[in-house]
């Protein structure tokens, strides 16, 4: 049997060159200059430096926003971008923030502040893009608290109980997978805790733009939620309760309508008491003998009906019954938008003392993922969107360093020969995107 031949063991050695592993940012700081999103922010009441040596906001907020593409998913992470020197070039900043400067910047954001500057920045926002006729999905989700930070209460909190937590609620477009707008809140709060206001700020956001359908989980399910769309002509569908009375109402249902193999429909009008009208309601079952694996609730009645679960909607359209559910069930990626900003953008580990330094993360954060959506959508331009984890192998993590050559700078970036066309092509588009943007996930 042959030796195997013994690997020589590799010397190392240190380089003081400046390389950077994240030269694929270029095409980020291509499409953020040409939103010209930084201009528009300089106009809003950001906190200012307190000396002449203090950082530019907006080089702060930049800063955060690349350390979250990159990876980051707390404060310390942002302040390593300090050693990319090649980093620093590529943006055009001086010095990158330390994690102490960052903690007193967003420290600055109060109450009033946020509620000034966040609305009107998501408005300007939505203002460049090119779609008027859209989805709204709400949701809200948990993010569990370890230590003492205002706000962290406890509430509801499914994976960790009794443990404090922040209840954000969320306003996404399918359409564009994009957060239309978003409020940090206490972990004691409930789903439909202010949704007025919170649906009013929404759609001022939106004020140049048509919302065909709201689309709510249980959580939204109240004769007031359904009064507010209603009195503003707005098309919804809403999860129910399961309620005694829904119940009952479901168990009476006869005219069941088959589907598919084991999925039947069905669909009444219905006035739950404390409702100013009846509504119409729309019911799925599910067999479990036939797919076991099926979500929705049970109604556990003495063994009666325990071979189905059960999904029920309420909803002002009158389409057929099957094209209201299939609306739905779109929804899902919503649970999708909240999974990728809890995973790749950090929304559950950029935590400060303040609540309101805390929500200004968050919603900075919201910008952030819009940002890269856009990027999705009018640089990719794929079919199938890839998630941030996937972009960063994809387009970000390419090592490059700079160079000169005729007093002009250079970034040089190391690239296999067959995909240089293809990383061109994506730097032309970067440089001549301009709004108002196109977006599309067809």
């Amino acid at each position: 049997m042959r030796k195997k031949e013994q690997m020589e063991d590799l010397q190392i050695e240190y380089s003081d060159r400046d390389i950077t592993p994240w030269g694929g940012m270029k095409l980020m700081k291509n499409l953020v200059d040409q939103t010209a999103i930084k201009a528009y922010m300089n106009t809003l009441d950001l906190p200012e430096p307190g000396s002449n040596r203090g950082y530019d906001p907006i080089d702060i907020i930049e800063s955060f926003w690349v350390s979250v593409w990159i990876g980051a998913s707390r404060f310390t992470h942002s302040s390593w971008l300090r050693y990319d020197n090649v980093l620093k070039k590529i943006f055009s900043w001086k010095e990158v923030p330390s994690q102490s400067t960052f903690s007193r910047f967003f420290h600055k954001f109060t109450w009033k502040r946020n509620d000034a500057v966040f609305p009107s920045l998501q408005r300007w926002f939505f203002e460049q893009l090119h779609f008027n006729n859209m989805t709204l999905d709400l949701d809200s989700s948990v993010v569990t608290r370890y230590g003492e930070q205002e706000g962290a209460k406890i509430g509801y909190n499914p994976r960790k109980p009794g443990r404090p937590s922040h209840h954000p609620l969320v306003a996404f477009t399918p359409e564009m997978r994009m957060v239309v707008n978003a409020w940090l809140r206490p972990g004691n709060t409930a789903d439909l805790s202010n949704y007025r206001s919170f649906l009013d700020e929404t759609f001022s956001i939106l004020s140049n733009k048509k919302v065909g359908l709201i689309r709510a989980d249980s959580g939204f399910f109240a004769n007031g939620f359904m009064e507010y769309c209603e009195e503003r002509n707005l098309n919804y569908i809403n999860a129910v309760k399961f309620y005694k009375p829904i119940k009952n109402e479901v168990f009476r249902q006869k005219g069941w309508v088959a589907l598919y193999d084991g999925i039947e429909i069905t669909d009444w009008s219905f006035r739950l008491p404390g409702w100013s009208r009846p509504r119409r309601m729309i019911a799925v079952r599910k067999n479990l003998s036939k797919r076991p694996k099926s979500g929705g609730k049970l109604l556990l009645w003495d063994g009666i009906d325990e071979r189905y679960r059960f999904s029920v909607f309420v909803t002002n359209l009158d389409l057929p019954a099957q094209m209201v559910w299939n609306l739905y069930r779109d929804r899902a990626d919503a649970e999708n938008r909240i999974k990728e900003l809890k995973y790749d953008f950090g929304i559950d580990s950029f935590c400060l003392s303040s609540f309101f330094a805390t929500e200004a993360a968050f919603r900075l954060i919201m910008v952030a993922y819009n940002l890269l959506s856009l990027f999705r959508q009018i640089v990719l331009r794929e079919r199938k969107q890839s998630t941030l984890k996937t972009l960063r192998f994809k387009c970000f993590a390419l090592g490059a360093w700079m160079t000169k050559h005729s007093r002009q700078n250079i970034l040089k970036i190391a690239l296999a020969r067959e995909k240089r066309a293809w990383l061109d092509g994506l730097f032309d588009i970067t440089r001549s995107a301009r709004p108002p943007y196109r977006c599309s996930n067809a």
